[in-house]
């Protein structure tokens, strides 16, 4: 900064304010520190930075090795929400959440001194893993259906629940009474919350909720299950957990000679790209991505603020497509 400074002719503060924006400074000034800096090619030490002003600008992401797109498009969305509000972010993956490993990412992050951490937490284990990180470290977890709402760690979460019930009342206000269902994962909070909510809403129109199939979120599960449940006789509706289920419920359809929804309704959860590029294309529940990731990083902001935080859900949208009609 002082080699700046001697090269523009001015103070080191003078220097020092023209990097934080200040707005008293002239604009001839300003130009000659700016030509200065670009002469020296000079850079601010950001772990001296940190040092001074106790803010480093760093996030860091917690998240585990997932290729769905789910995790996956939370953690985009986190990275672009966090360099809106002027951060980086750091990020590390977790193969298996223990609370060792929880513990050796936290870690990391401290060597880096981010001031904040995002939690993506995609199965059941990550919550009680995540109880090792100490109270004292900003968090929020995203994309979980559970409240983790102590000291200064909260939840943003896509309201699972509500996502499900939209979708069965429509397929049951369409018309069906024989709506099967294929579930997640069942490490997934996700999961076990639209099972368990489909469930409730079914039994509340006095319907039977007897029809589940497993799956595992991908094509093949969704496929496996849709060759399952149309061998033990063909539902009127099918609602997958996921999009890619769903996709695999649709491929199975096809091969059973089934036309959709001519002969069985089929519908998905999350939305994704090409949801609308189906074929049919597919009725489905919309999850906003983008607000659960600004969530996030409005929680984080008003933790290190030292504000008190609630963890909030994000409303799901019904997205009405091809795939679902009234029963013949």
């Amino acid at each position: 900064m002082h080699d700046v400074a001697r090269l523009a002719r001015v103070s080191h503060q003078t220097v020092s304010r023209v990097l934080n924006g200040h707005p008293h400074v002239s604009p001839d000034t300003r130009a000659r520190v700016e030509e200065a800096i670009a002469t020296l090619g000079y850079r601010r030490n950001a772990a001296a930075r940190s040092l001074v002003t106790r803010r480093s600008g760093i996030i860091g992401i917690l998240t585990d090795r997932s290729k769905l797109y789910g995790p996956t498009s939370s953690l985009l969305a986190v990275e672009v929400a966090a360099r809106e509000a002027g951060y980086y972010v750091s990020l590390a993956s977790v193969a298996d959440p223990t609370a060792a490993a929880m513990s050796a990412a936290v870690e990391h992050f401290r060597d880096q001194s981010v001031e904040a951490i995002v939690q993506i937490a995609p199965a059941r284990q990550w919550v009680t893993a995540a109880r090792s990180i100490p109270a004292d470290v900003p968090m929020v977890t995203m994309s979980a259906d559970y409240q983790v709402a102590r000291g200064r760690h909260a939840a943003v979460a896509l309201d699972n629940r509500a996502g499900a019930r939209l979708m069965t009342e429509h397929l049951i206000g369409l018309g069906h009474r024989r709506i099967a269902f294929v579930a997640g994962a069942d490490s997934s909070p996700e999961a076990v919350a639209r099972l368990k909510s489909w469930r409730d809403v079914m039994a509340a129109a006095g319907l039977p909720a007897d029809r589940v199939y497993h799956g595992d979120w991908s094509p093949e599960s969704g496929h496996a299950a849709g060759r399952q449940l149309f061998a033990d006789g063909v539902p009127s509706a099918v609602f997958a957990a996921n999009d890619q289920m769903a996709l695999g419920v649709l491929a199975a359809a096809a091969e059973a000679g089934l036309s959709v929804p001519g002969d069985v309704s089929v519908a998905g959860f999350d939305d994704v790209p090409d949801a609308a590029f189906f074929t049919p294309t597919l009725t489905t529940i919309r999850q906003d991505f983008d607000a659960l990731a600004h969530g996030c990083v409005g929680l984080l902001e008003r933790l290190l603020r030292g504000e008190p935080v609630r963890s909030i859900r994000i409303l799901p949208e019904l997205m009405i497509r091809q795939s679902t009609a009234p029963p013949r």
